[in-house]
């Protein structure tokens, strides 16, 4: 396996901050699309986004719904034309994007229902690996703490023993999933993972205005075996 360039970042429901006060779309599109990466854990991503931002950076999307996605229409005609106006309550899903080949296997399990319904998703990759997207709850921490206990018992079940990334934003300042090593984050945004290692330190990337967390890039690579 090659290194594999891992971006997290937090769409913000597609908005920016400061607001900008008309939909941004294209804009998003436009960055992920000028980045240098492999796969892009993606959360507060609006749910009807995915297919555009796939053909926008030529990958694969896999997503997950989140919250507030009942009456879907009316929650996009207004997020659409008003997006700083109904911010969260447009609705959104947890995105994965992979270029290169398609994703071999899509898993998803839920983590909660209330306050508002949060999963972890993950897909295996052409190569073997998986890689396991979370948006963990914002409070309390001990809700945050126990998403990610949830995501980490079923990405686990999932691997099988393979190597695995598990990253996106969880919301506490000192996330540890069982089982996982810490290969590089900034502020609540992580990236974990077994049997791989961080090639190189982690990247900020500058996304302007656009929503109110900074994309960043972990590189990982195989843990090289140590020899007696």
């Amino acid at each position: 396996m090659r290194a594999v360039r891992v971006l997290t970042w937090n769409l913000f429901h597609g908005r920016a901050f400061p607001a900008a006060g008309r939909p941004l779309e294209r804009e998003f599109a436009a960055a992920l699309a000028g980045w240098d990466w492999d796969v892009a854990l993606l959360q507060e991503v609006p749910s009807w986004w995915p297919p555009a931002l796939a053909r926008a950076c030529d990958a694969h999307a896999r997503f997950a719904l989140t919250s507030r996605n009942s009456l879907a229409p009316v929650r996009r005609a207004i997020a659409r034309r008003w997006p700083d106006m109904i911010k969260s309550n447009g609705g959104g899903a947890n995105t994965i994007l992979v270029r290169g080949g398609a994703p071999v296997e899509h898993r998803e399990a839920q983590l909660r229902r209330r306050p508002e319904r949060r999963v972890v998703h993950a897909v295996r990759l052409a190569g073997g690996p998986w890689v396991a997207n979370l948006h963990a709850q914002v409070r309390p921490h001990s809700a945050a703490r126990a998403d990610i206990a949830a995501a980490a018992t079923a990405v686990h079940g999932w691997r099988n023993g393979g190597d695995t990334t598990l990253g996106g934003e969880l919301n506490v300042p000192d996330p540890a999933p069982a089982g996982f090593a810490h290969l590089g984050g900034r502020g609540v945004d992580h990236v974990f993972a077994v049997g791989l290692v961080a090639a190189a330190p982690t990247r900020v990337l500058d996304r302007g205005r656009l929503s109110d967390h900074a994309p960043i890039i972990v590189e990982v690579e195989p843990e090289v075996p140590v020899r007696a």
